[in-house]
């Protein structure tokens, strides 16, 4: 499964400088306005200790962790939905990922150029928030113009879907998220033409707030918003460290959690298979039956599926062995029906 995070954000708020804390990647991370064009892609892992858990009691050759791409994407200004700045490429960018990360900066340097030359992070993530309206505006219009065309041959899908991009689009003009719009994820048309609209504001946000401070409380009009706080600056410098240095320092990286809840926010969740030759975690959507969490390991484990021999971690944990599981009745035989669980262990039968 490929599901990437686009971390997006105004010029010169340390989104560079984090995607390279985070995939320990090399990146210009110059003090000017768009010092990204092209976008940076990098793997990350996820980080999760029951991996090691299954492992130490497997033994297995190999240990292979799930990992989640991050994206890092040229910075927006005010007008990009008219093309200021690198509005096009940005925004194209952003509708190729699945969720997205904000970075917000919060703290006051002098030094670092900020492109509305105060730091605002309120008044920046309404900006960002702008320019996403913009531009699902423009798309949604597009698309009711061809609605009420089919709609008017009597087309009775176009009829239903016209009334949810109308919908849409109404949030959209009052200021909000296309997220926030109450939609039937039940009925085909509307899944239909929200799939086919492909809206930035519909992707889910994360925000990041840089501070120089991560012990300092943030702003009251920030915290009712999903987040992590980080000190970006620190994360890089203990990039640099070894980690002897970092020990002595005692420092400690909250990049962990920033990766956690991205994963959380695509809406993935974790199974894992173990055994002699390796113990591997892999993801899947939260709410994957069965075979389609064994197609996640190839296509075969779906079309060919007879039945799933399933541990919960705690179980295999707690015994020590999948024979010990066995014989304590730990280990049950799922059909195709199954809800694959967070942390199930599990080996397919094809």
């Amino acid at each position: 499964m490929s599901l990437s995070i686009g971390i997006v954000g105004l010029p010169n708020v340390g989104k560079s400088t984090l995607f390279k804390a985070l995939t320990k990647n090399p990146v210009d991370i110059n003090n000017y306005p768009f010092c990204t064009i092209e976008p940076n892609v990098g793997i990350v892992e996820v980080p999760d200790e029951r991996l090691q858990k299954i492992a130490d009691i497997s033994q297995p050759a190999k240990i292979i962790p799930t990992v989640i791409e991050f994206v890092d994407i040229a910075g927006l200004v005010k007008g990009a939905a008219e093309g200021e700045g690198l509005g096009n490429k940005f925004l194209a960018n952003i509708r190729e990922v699945d969720a997205i990360v904000q970075v917000v900066r919060v703290f006051a340097n002098d030094n670092i150029v900020h492109v509305n030359e105060k730091v605002d992070p309120a008044s920046d993530i309404e900006t960002i928030n702008t320019e996403l309206i913009l531009a699902d505006l423009e798309t949604t219009q597009k698309v009711i113009e061809r609605l009420e065309k089919d709609a008017r041959g009597q087309n009775e899908e176009a009829t239903a879907q016209l009334a949810v991009v109308q919908k849409i689009k109404r949030e959209l003009e009052e200021g909000g998220l296309a997220q926030k719009v109450e939609l039937d994820e039940k009925d085909e048309a509307t899944r239909t033409i929200v799939c086919e609209l492909s809206l930035l504001t519909m992707k889910p946000v994360l925000y990041v707030y840089n501070v120089a401070d991560i012990d300092e409380d943030l702003p009251a009009d920030l915290t009712g918003r999903d987040h992590v706080k980080l000190d970006i600056k620190t994360e890089e410098d203990l990039l640099e460290m070894e980690p002897e240095e970092v020990t002595e320092l005692g420092v400690k990286s909250e990049l962990d959690q920033l990766v956690v809840k991205s994963y959380e926010l695509l809406g993935l969740i974790t199974f894992f298979t173990t055994g002699s030759d390796e113990t591997r975690a892999w993801t899947i959507v939260k709410g994957s039956t069965a075979p389609q969490a064994g197609g996640a390991i190839h296509t075969d484990f779906t079309e060919k599926f007879i039945r799933a021999e399933i541990m919960a971690y705690k179980d295999f944990v707690a015994v020590g062995s999948e024979s010990a599981a066995r014989d304590q009745g730990l280990l049950k035989l799922c059909g195709r029906d199954y809800i694959v669980q967070d942390g199930d262990i599990i080996e397919f039968k094809i």
